[in-house]
C-alpha cells in the first residue's frame, strides 16, 4: 500500500509541476532562419512565390513523396492554398495559404494543421539583396501553443529550427546548381 501512496503522490507532483509550469512558460513561439544564396535576389523570389516548388525542398514535403496534395487558385498569388495530407504521422495533414504579397521582398503565409494536430501558425519568408548575385533568405514562423502543451514548445522550436535550417540548406543546393 505504502508503494502505491508513493507512486501516486510522484505522478500527483508531476502533473502539478507540469501545470505550474504551463502557467510560466510562454504560449507564443517565434523563430527565423537565414541563409546565403548565390543567386540574384529576383531569380530567388520568382522561386519561393510558387507554392508547388516548396515541394522540392521543404523538408516536410520531402518526407513523404507519396503526400496528396490540392491546390486551389493561381499559385504564386495571394490566396493560393497548397493542401497536404499524408498517411506519415510527422507530417499529417493541413494547408498553406499565400496571405500576403510585398513584389520581390516577402511573401507571408498562414498554416492551417489539421493532424496530427490542430493549430494555425504564421510564416514568412523574406529575400534581400547582399549583392547583384548573393541574395539572403529568411524563413520565420510564429504561432502558439495552447496550455499544457506549451511545456513542449522549447522542444517543437528546436525541431522546427532543424527543419527549417535543413530546408533552407536544400534550397539553396538547389538554386546554386
Amino acid at each position: 500500500m505504502n508503494t502505491l501512496l508513493i507512486i501516486l503522490s510522484v505522478v500527483a507532483a508531476l502533473v502539478v509541476l507540469l501545470l505550474i509550469a504551463s502557467l510560466i512558460i510562454k504560449k507564443e513561439y517565434a523563430l527565423e532562419r537565414t541563409i546565403a544564396i548565390s543567386k540574384p535576389r529576383h531569380e530567388v523570389f520568382d522561386y519561393l512565390r510558387w507554392l508547388r516548388n516548396h515541394k522540392n525542398f521543404v523538408k516536410w514535403s520531402k518526407m513523404d513523396p507519396a503526400m496528396r496534395q490540392t491546390f486551389n487558385g493561381n499559385d504564386g498569388a495571394v490566396g493560393f492554398v497548397s493542401a497536404w495530407e499524408s498517411d506519415n504521422k510527422n507530417v499529417g495533414k493541413g494547408e498553406q495559404e499565400i496571405k500576403k504579397i510585398a513584389e520581390g521582398e516577402r511573401i507571408d503565409y498562414e498554416l492551417r494543421f489539421e493532424k496530427p494536430f490542430k493549430g494555425t501558425a504564421y510564416a514568412y519568408i523574406i529575400t534581400t539583396p547582399v549583392s547583384t548575385g548573393e541574395t539572403k533568405v529568411s524563413w520565420g514562423m510564429e504561432g502558439s501553443s495552447p496550455r499544457p502543451m506549451n511545456v513542449m514548445s522549447a522542444m517543437i522550436r528546436k525541431m522546427l529550427v532543424r527543419d527549417l535550417d535543413v530546408s533552407l540548406n536544400d534550397l539553396k543546393s538547389l538554386l546554386e546548381k
